[in-house]
């Protein structure tokens, strides 16, 4: 997906949402979907891996090459990550 694909499918959710036709919680999961999309076709070595375990990292969601990675940009991101486990999003 390129960055002018990208801004339209955004701009389509934000048009929906506006529209009535998606909630809150329905234009997040549309927005995150198309940014992590854009993010891993910019680089095809990369996916999404979320963190979980700790409530100082539960959730965060990063694009990584390697689960190792993943677990390095957490722990860079957050001052206190604590003990925590990182899985591919799906």
């Amino acid at each position: 997906m390129d960055r002018i694909s990208t801004l339209r499918n955004i701009e389509g959710a934000l048009t929906r949402y506006e529209e009535d036709e998606l909630s809150l919680p329905e234009l997040e999961r549309e927005v995150r979907g198309v940014l992590r999309t854009y993010a891993t076709d910019f680089q095809p070595e990369a996916a999404t891996y979320r963190a979980s375990g700790n409530a100082t990292v539960d959730g965060l969601v990063v694009v990584a090459t390697s689960r190792q990675e993943a677990r390095e940009t957490i722990s860079e991101l957050v001052e206190e990550a604590g003990t925590f486990q990182v899985e591919p999003v799906e």
